[in-house]
């Protein structure tokens, strides 16, 4: 049973950390998972998260929130994004974090939609995002923490929309430090088994973010919570359920019954 909960910092009341913690150890919330935006921005909240993580916040991850990513069309894009990644492990890992989850891409290009053909064949994207999660992963181990991939729905990215695929990506990056972030809302749309699809990509998983069938909390939609929790216990998972989401009320009225939903559905 996956008994510990992680809340995206964005979601919780609070003008500060340290108050945001004081919220979600009260909502039933066993840690705080950061946002990773560019230009360095996390990087330049060092002092902040040095002052949390003294004060006892438990700030384990990160989820990248930049405008592009290390599988971009553009080389230059690429290299800004990975240089912005390895500056987040190391930030991540100077306050005693876990690691950071990326997708290979965020609205750069869907199959689904006009023109349907990227400018860049298989081969190629594959090329790019081996390399990339080589190079990011080697920089993941040197510090001591772990990367993350988070396969995004068709619609969200051309390239890795399913489990499998991530495992096979860092399968052919040759890299320990690399794991899956599994999402429950892109899995909904992408895995034909969402509970199959975690048992064949345990020994990649990292790392999981729930959030229903339609965006919002666990609870107000139609995935099958029992057959994804068992599957997360029956592979061994022992990291956190981190609540990636829209919120149907508000926060203080809804975060709470998060946790106590999960652990029923446990």
């Amino acid at each position: 049973m996956v008994t510990r909960f992680g809340c995206q910092e964005q979601l919780l009341p609070g003008d500060d950390l340290v108050r945001k913690w004081e919220f979600a150890q009260s909502a039933g919330f066993d840690a705080i998972e950061l946002r990773g935006r560019g230009d360095f921005a996390f990087r330049d909240r060092l002092p902040e998260l040095r002052r949390a993580a003294a004060a006892g916040v438990v700030m384990p991850t990160v989820c990248v929130e930049m405008d592009h990513f290390f599988g971009a069309f553009d080389a230059d894009q690429r290299a800004d994004a990975i240089a912005q990644l390895k500056s987040q492990l190391s930030t991540v890992a100077e306050i005693g974090g876990e690691g950071v989850m990326t997708p290979a891409s965020y609205g750069m290009f869907s199959r689904r939609l006009p023109p349907f053909q990227p400018p860049r064949d298989e081969a190629g994207d594959r090329a790019v995002l081996v390399a990339g999660l080589a190079e990011l992963g080697e920089h993941a181990a040197r510090e001591g923490v772990r990367l993350y991939l988070e396969p995004l729905n068709r619609y969200e990215d051309h390239m890795v929309n399913r489990l499998d695929q991530a495992a096979e990506l860092i399968e052919l990056s040759g890299q320990e430090s690399v794991r899956i972030a599994a999402d429950t809302y892109h899995m909904n749309i992408e895995e034909d088994d969402p509970a199959a699809a975690l048992l064949r990509a345990a020994p990649h998983l990292g790392h999981v973010h729930v959030s229903e069938s339609n965006r919002a909390q666990p609870g107000t939609g139609h995935i099958d919570w029992q057959a994804m929790l068992g599957a997360l216990a029956a592979a061994g998972y022992e990291g956190y359920l981190v609540l990636e989401c829209r919120l149907r009320g508000e926060p203080e009225a809804v975060l709470p019954a998060v946790p106590e939903f999960l652990r029923r559905a446990s």
